[in-house]
C-alpha cells in the first residue's frame, strides 16, 4: 500500500486529475506522507494544480497537515504564487475552523489554561515578562506594535479600555493620548501588585479593575476605544469577548486586539485573520488589517531564554475594527 501511496503523491505533483480520481476511488490514502514528508495535497498546492487540490480536499485530505519544516499545503501555494490554489485552501481552512475550531482546540490541549497562569508565578526583566515554564507573556519587541494599537484605539479620544496590562506597553502608549478615562483590567496578582508599586493606581484618569475580564464585566461601561490582549486564553475566549462588544464599544468607537493568532505559521495566520474578520462582520463590525513589518524587531537574541517563539512571521497585521452602520471607515 505504501507504493500505491507514493503513486498518488507523484500523480498530485504532475497534476494528473484523472489518475488522482481513480486512486481516490480505489481507496488510496490521501493523507499519506511521502519520503520527503509531503502529502499529495502539499504536492498539488506547491505546483498550482488547483483542481487536484479540490479533488483531494473533497476526499478528506487534511488541509492543516504540516511538513517536517512546518509548512502546510496553503504555505506551499502561497510561497509559490499559486493564487487559485491558495484561495481554495484558505476558504477550506476558514470553513473548517468555523465549524470545528481544530487549531484552537489543539493549542488549548497543548497549553496552560488561564486559571493555571493566574495561579503561577511570573518573572519580570527589562525586556520580557515570563511564566515559570520560560514562556513569554509579553516582550519588549512588541513596543512598536503596542504604540500602533494605542494610536488606533485612541484616535477618537474619550474613554479607553485595555484588557491585559502585562508589561504596560500599550497602557504607557495610551497615556500619551490623555484619554478622558483609561480603564485597565489585569488578572494576575503579581502583575497587579507591580502596577500599583509603579504608580498606576495614582494616575488621575486611570481606573484599575483586578480580575479576569469575564468576572469584571458587570463593572464596565461603554468605551470609545478597546484593546484586548490576554495571556493563557485561546481563540474561543476572544470570540466570547467579541459577543460583548455591542454593549462595550460606543458607536464609531475603535476595537483592536493583539493579533498573535497562529504567529508561527504564515498560512494558519491568514486563516485566522480571515476567520476573526468574518466573525466580527457577523456582529456588524468591519475589520481593516494594517500590515506592519516586524522582521527588524526580531533578531535571534531577542528570544534568548524564551522556551517558545510565539511570533515567527515578517509582517504583523494590526486589526482596526469599527461598527459598520455608525462609523466611517478608517
Amino acid at each position: 500500500m505504501e507504493e500505491k501511496a507514493e503513486e498518488i503523491c507523484q500523480a498530485a505533483m504532475a497534476g494528473d486529475l484523472s489518475t488522482i480520481t481513480s486512486f481516490i476511488e480505489a481507496g488510496y490514502d490521501v493523507s499519506y506522507f511521502d519520503a520527503d514528508g509531503l502529502t499529495p495535497l502539499m504536492h498539488a498546492a506547491k505546483h498550482g494544480h488547483t483542481e487536484v487540490v479540490r479533488k483531494l480536499l473533497e476526499a478528506g485530505a487534511p488541509w492543516n497537515a504540516l511538513s517536517p519544516s512546518s509548512l502546510s499545503a496553503g504555505d506551499f501555494a502561497m510561497d509559490n504564487g499559486h493564487q487559485d490554489a491558495f484561495d481554495l485552501l484558505l476558504n477550506t481552512g476558514v470553513q473548517a475552523e468555523l465549524i470545528l475550531g481544530t487549531i484552537a482546540r489543539k493549542e488549548k490541549d497543548n497549553g496552560c489554561s488561564n486559571e493555571c497562569y493566574l495561579d503561577d508565578r511570573v518573572s519580570f526583566s527589562e525586556d520580557k515578562l515570563m511564566d515559570t515554564d520560560s514562556k513569554a507573556v509579553m516582550m519588549a519587541w512588541e513596543k512598536p506594535l503596542m504604540e500602533a494599537h494605542a494610536k488606533a484605539i485612541c484616535s477618537g479620544g474619550g474613554h479607553v479600555l485595555n484588557i491585559g496590562f502585562g508589561m504596560g506597553l500599550v497602557d504607557t502608549a495610551i497615556q500619551q493620548y490623555s484619554p478622558v478615562s483609561h480603564t485597565i483590567i489585569e488578572a494576575h496578582p503579581e502583575v497587579y501588585d507591580r502596577m500599583l508599586r509603579n504608580g498606576w493606581g495614582e494616575k488621575e484618569n486611570v481606573k484599575i479593575l483586578f480580575g479576569r475580564w469575564q468576572d469584571v464585566l458587570p463593572q464596565l461601561d461603554s468605551y470609545d476605544g478597546i484593546f484586548f490582549d490576554t495571556y493563557g486564553e485561546y481563540y474561543e475566549d476572544m470570540r466570547e469577548f467579541h459577543q460583548h462588544l455591542p454593549k462595550l464599544l460606543k458607536p464609531g468607537g475603535i476595537y483592536s486586539f493583539f493579533n498573535g493568532l497562529c504567529g508561527d505559521n504564515a498560512f494558519f495566520h491568514v486563516v485566522y485573520c480571515n476567520l476573526v474578520s468574518l466573525e466580527l462582520e457577523n456582529l456588524g463590525y468591519t475589520t481593516q488589517l494594517i500590515p506592519l513589518p516586524v522582521r527588524h524587531c526580531l533578531a535571534e537574541d531577542v528570544w534568548k531564554g524564551v522556551r517558545q517563539k510565539y511570533w515567527q512571521l515578517d509582517t504583523y497585521y494590526l486589526p482596526v475594527c469599527q461598527y459598520t452602520d455608525d462609523s466611517d471607515s478608517v
